[in-house]
């Protein structure tokens, strides 16, 4: 069983930070790719950030130069720096990680979802 842990939402300031954090335990071989999405009230579920195993990143065009993804592969754990948040960066935000068991097969998780709300 495989399970993902997200932590570091909150409530902020128009222009403050936050880092989120999506920690994996379980039986785990390997995370060969990580995401980030979110999701506002009323709106679809879209990608925030992903990176893969070998360091490449992308970035939604909303937050690039705001947000950087990046991962621990010591510790399973996927973090997303946020920046000069905007108000209109209040959402529910998931993690999502393509990952081995150590059994070799292949897993994509969802995380729970963590809340980010940005106001004043």
């Amino acid at each position: 069983q495989v399970q993902l842990v997200e932590s570091g939402g909150g409530l902020v300031q128009p222009g403050g930070s936050l880092r989120l954090s999506c920690a994996a335990s379980g039986s785990i071989l390997r995370i060969n790719a990580a995401s980030w999405h979110r999701q506002a009230p009323g709106n679809q579920r879209e990608l925030v950030a992903a990176v893969t195993s070998g360091g490449s990143t992308n970035y939604a065009d909303s937050v690039n130069g705001r947000f950087t993804i990046s991962g621990d592969n010591a510790k399973n754990t996927v973090y997303l720096q946020m920046d000069s948040l905007k108000p209109e960066d209040t959402a529910v935000y998931y993690c999502n990680v393509d990952l081995t068991r150590r059994s070799g097969f292949r897993s994509n998780v969802w995380g729970q979802g963590t809340q980010v709300t940005v106001s004043s």
